[in-house]
């Protein structure tokens, strides 16, 4: 079964997302081969007077169009940011927050919080929360209104519009559509013990993807429980659940599956 055949037991609308074309031209695990490079290709660089490599040493506010400012010497009116009566637009970069590379960027409502470490290249879209001791590997993307959790882990992955690692996560390798919520402790593993090719089976066929790394690719609306593992290889239809403490076998399971063991 080719994966245009399931396409739509996992995406159902694109529209919007920056990678929109990318995502809909390309199977899964094309995108992610991919993903590194295209992003460096696309996304442009931070304003030089942003310093890198370093804890930024004060909170500060980026402007959509690249102006820096001090976020103590704007005023704040119910989550609207003001600078002598001009409203700006942007994100918000906490202190103790460290951007490794200039490839990475931040739309307006962006929020990175203290001890955030951010490598190239990344894009997050508006509304993105970047919560504190965060850990982004680069070749990451976030659409609208995404969170990457307090000690979550992301490394070449994909955040669809709304999907949510919010605590203690590990995300390598895999795509997460629309709303998506990885409970606590939710583990996306990537690599298989003996770091052969992962095969995907789908309909009783066989799916060399020429990867040794892949995680998973979970449809819109997906949810795990708390530390659920799922296996390299792995991919589950739009609106199905997995179970709380649970390990299931890789593979691919449809729409509105109710993964218990």
């Amino acid at each position: 079964m080719p994966w245009e055949e399931i396409r739509e037991s996992f995406f159902e609308d694109l529209k919007g997302e920056y990678i929109e074309n990318f995502l809909r031209d390309l199977p899964p695990w094309e995108v992610l081969k991919n993903l590194k490079e295209f992003l460096y290709d696309t996304v442009p660089p931070l304003p030089r007077i942003i310093s890198i490599k370093t804890p930024l040493k004060e909170p500060l506010f980026l402007t959509e169009e690249g102006e820096l400012y001090p976020l103590n010497v704007l005023e704040e009116n119910e989550g609207r940011f003001f600078h002598r009566g001009k409203e700006l637009r942007g994100a918000i970069l906490h202190a103790g927050a460290v951007l490794m590379g200039r490839k990475i960027y931040f739309a307006k409502g962006v929020v990175v919080e203290p001890g955030a470490f951010l490598e190239e290249p990344c894009y997050f879209s508006e509304n993105t929360q970047i919560r504190h001791a965060s850990y982004v590997r680069g070749a990451v993307y976030t659409g609208a209104g995404a969170v990457i959790g307090h000690t979550t882990e992301v490394k070449n992955s994909l955040f669809l519009s709304g999907a949510k690692a919010a605590h203690f996560a590990y995300v390598g390798d895999s795509i997460l559509g629309k709303n998506v919520n990885l409970g606590a402790g939710t583990k996306l593993a990537n690599l298989k013990f003996l770091k052969k090719e992962i095969i995907l089976e789908v309909g009783g066929q066989k799916i060399n993807t020429g990867l040794k790394k892949l995680g998973a690719i979970l449809g819109d609306r997906v949810q795990t429980g708390c530390n659920v593992v799922l296996q390299p290889g792995t991919l589950i239809g739009k609106d199905s659940y997995v179970y709380p403490c649970r390990a299931p076998s890789a593979g691919y399971y449809p729409p509105g599956t109710k993964i218990k063991a």
